[in-house]
C-alpha cells in the first residue's frame, strides 16, 4: 500500500459521505477503509497540506470534493496486496 493509493480510497469515500451529509472521523475511514490510523492520519494530513481537506473538520475542499467525486466509479489500485503461500511451505 502507498500513500498515493490510500489517498484515492480516502478522498472517493470523504466525497461519498460529504454527498449523503454524512460525518466522517479518523476512526470511520480506519473501520471502512481497513487501514491502520497512523496511515489514515499521515494521509489526511498531506491532503490538508495540498488543500484538499481541512483535517479539523474531515470535509473536502472544492477541489478534494471534485477529485473524490471523479474517482467514484473507477477501479482504485487495492490497499493490500494478497500474497499466496504454497501449501508445502506452511505445512513444513
Amino acid at each position: 500500500m502507498t500513500n498515493r493509493n490510500l489517498a484515492a480510497h480516502v478522498l472517493r469515500t470523504l466525497a461519498a459521505a460529504q454527498t449523503k451529509g454524512q460525518p466522517v472521523t479518523l476512526m470511520t475511514l480506519t473501520d471502512k477503509l481497513k487501514v491502520r490510523r497512523a496511515d489514515i492520519r499521515e494521509v489526511i494530513v498531506a491532503l490538508h497540506h495540498r488543500g484538499l481537506v481541512d483535517a479539523r473538520t474531515m470535509r473536502l475542499s472544492l477541489e478534494g470534493f471534485a477529485i473524490g467525486t471523479a474517482l467514484r466509479g473507477k477501479k482504485l489500485p487495492a490497499l493490500r496486496v494478497l500474497v499466496r503461500v504454497p501449501a508445502r511451505l506452511v505445512a513444513a
